[in-house]
């Protein structure tokens, strides 16, 4: 990967080459039960620097946190060699401590081994415990009084949670592969559940929550034999205070049950009139968010169903100065480099040594030269290098293409017509795609099966490009479409057909036609693409054999079309593999307009040409 170019001062590779690690670190934390106001006791973990002898440097240290679901720490079985038993914290014990941080690791409620339940997905109850926790470590002798957090997924949104508490001590927050809104960028894309999600997840914490190893071994990122459930802390020697916090975790909430209750966005518990999806969302509580703190949000352009737009919504909304975005060629979590022309299957950017070297400069006060860069920097693939901007959208140009008779795209709108597609509910787009590993299922290769599954699909090619494209944000569908079914998905998949007819996915979107009414989008919740509420107030049925507007983004990238190459859209009515039909049991038949006054088109950030 080449990231030695003009958009880094500083690049992460040499700054983390240069940085000093006086410290030593234990593999072995010490480890307490902390009691939270309602009485609830959570797990923790502590790792401090070490002098070079293995004895306890002297502090005061910051400390950076970390609240996870997925174990603070596993219990190695008794013939164990002692391998690796922290798979979710372990790169940030090894990069943090030895600079000088303290690290704290915390089982949430009703995971690990802390007691509790979980009665939501990241409930609230847990964002009352981030403050609860702050307060503790602060109390502490090794702490400065100073404290970030971090971490992956749902351990960025909790990032996110902990500074929303307002909590004085906290500083920077760096959520990585973290959602926004869990509605619209994680199980509900374009206002349709991702049903095998929310089936996965649920397979997932039962195995973890109850303890169910015989589960486990059949979750690749965590089928280790030898795992032995969650470590109890120190003062549970003969571990039955953990078995009785498993014992709690049974009564934990179902994700399937739980998800579906908020069918549309603002729906409520049916017990709670207040709890909606904002309540386990990051975005519900930015105001709490101290405009002094920093922030970094990082993501990758195959995170999953959204949550690079999370990463981007987070940038735009908080009116934070020191904020900064970082996209590059992941997946979710950055543990694969996703560019077709990666030189290897594991990034080469150090995502954690960037982190550190953003708490550095936020959290010890050091020149990092961090301040002096653009506040974005996003990775190209296909030219395979990283660009920098200055603000969101990075690029204000842009080419248009509009669907055309014959199958084309064409740089003009041709002649009114209309194509008809009947939807096949049995289609879909494979087992190794962007959502697999938000499921914790290890993918090491993306849409490797795409050559010849949009052949039954509605598809529109351009002519062969006559230069090389750089396509760089949010590509936007603006289709008319007819159904003769009130409701109906609609997928646009976006695809390079390069010179000897390989097909490579680029990206893609989703919108459910009920909820093809747009919106202003509201303060909590910026973007810079087309916003929808997601509502039942502004969710209407298709009125039949009419044409409407379904105007929408495809998911985020960066990517150059080579001088040659075609550019494929292709329109679907249904992904069986991972959502949920629409409408149940009834394929609509779908006609696409195009050309005269019912124009579709498909609207590219084109950057520069090559």
């Amino acid at each position: 990967m080449a990231s030695e170019n003009a958009a880094w001062r500083v690049t992460p590779q040499a700054y983390l080459k240069d940085r000093k690690r006086p410290y030593g670190v234990s593999k072995k934390p010490f480890s307490h039960y902390v009691t939270m106001p309602d009485g609830c006791r959570l797990a923790v973990d502590v790792y401090l620097p070490q002098s070079p002898e293995g004895v306890a440097a002297e502090g005061p240290f910051p400390a950076i946190t970390i609240f996870t679901p997925y174990y603070r720490r596993f219990a190695l079985a008794d013939w164990s060699k002692g391998d690796e038993v922290t798979p979710g914290s372990f790169r940030y014990r090894d990069n943090f401590v030895p600079a000088g941080y303290a690290l704290v690791v915390i089982d949430v409620r009703g995971t690990g081994a802390s007691f509790g339940t979980r009665d939501s997905f990241r409930s609230p109850r847990e964002r009352e415990d981030c403050r609860a926790i702050a307060d503790w470590i602060v109390a502490q002798p090794w702490s400065n009084g100073a404290i970030g957090a971090t971490g992956v997924s749902y351990l960025g949104a909790a990032a996110d949670f902990l500074a929303s508490t307002g909590h004085e001590a906290v500083k920077a927050i760096a959520p990585l592969f973290a959602v926004w809104d869990t509605y619209s960028d994680h199980y509900y894309p374009g206002g349709i559940l991702l049903k095998e999600l929310a089936r996965v997840y649920d397979d997932l914490m039962i195995a973890m929550d109850h303890d169910r190893r015989d589960l486990l071994k059949n979750i690749s990122y965590y089928a280790n034999p030898n795992y032995a459930g969650p470590q109890p802390v120190d003062e549970d020697a003969d571990g039955a205070l953990c078995r009785q916090a498993i014992t709690e975790h049974i009564g934990n909430f179902h994700m399937p049950d739980f998800i579906t209750e908020f069918k549309f966005k603002g729906d409520t518990l049916p017990y709670d009139p207040q709890f909606t999806s904002a309540k386990f969302s990051p975005y519900g509580f930015y105001e709490g968010i101290d405009p002094d703190v920093a922030v970094y949000s990082v993501s990758g352009w195959m995170d999953g169903a959204g949550y690079a737009n999370g990463s981007i919504s987070r940038f735009l909304t908080l009116p934070n100065a020191k904020r900064h975005l970082l996209l590059g060629p992941w997946d979710h979590g950055a543990r694969i480099d996703c560019s077709p022309w990666r030189p290897k299957v594991e990034p080469d950017f150090p995502v954690v040594g960037e982190v550190l070297r953003f708490f550095d400069e936020y959290l010890m006060g050091l020149d990092t030269g961090l301040r002096d860069e653009a506040p974005i920097h996003y990775y190209t693939m296909h030219e395979e290098a990283w660009q920098e901007a200055a603000s969101w959208p990075p690029v204000e140009t842009s080419e248009t293409l509009h669907l055309d008779e014959g199958a084309r795209l064409s740089p003009q709108a041709g002649a009114a017509g209309a194509d008809d597609y009947q939807v096949d509910f049995s289609k879909g787009t494979g087992g190794q795609t962007r959502y697999e590993r938000i499921a914790a299922i290890d993918s090491r290769d993306y849409y490797i099966d795409w050559q010849g599954r949009d052949e039954a699909m509605l598809r529109y090619d351009s002519a062969p490009l006559e230069r090389d494209w750089q396509v760089s944000g949010h590509v936007i569908a603006d289709l008319q479409v007819a159904s003769n079914e009130p409701d109906a998905a609609v997928f646009v998949y976006l695809s390079e057909v390069e010179a000897d007819g390989m097909v490579r996915y680029v990206t893609e979107g989703l919108l459910r036609a009920l909820h093809r009414k747009e919106s202003e989008c509201p303060a909590e919740h910026r973007t810079s693409w087309p916003f929808r509420s997601f509502t039942r107030a502004d969710a209407a049925p298709m009125p039949i054999g009419e044409p409407q507007r379904l105007h929408f983004a495809l998911l985020p990238t960066s990517w150059t079309f080579r001088a040659g190459s075609r550019i494929r859209i292709a329109i679907a009515g249904a992904d069986a593999d991972h959502c949920g039909q629409v409408p149940h049991g009834r394929p609509p038949k779908l006609t696409l307009h195009r050309g005269g006054t019912r124009n579709s088109t498909i609207r590219l950030p084109v950057r520069r040409a090559v």
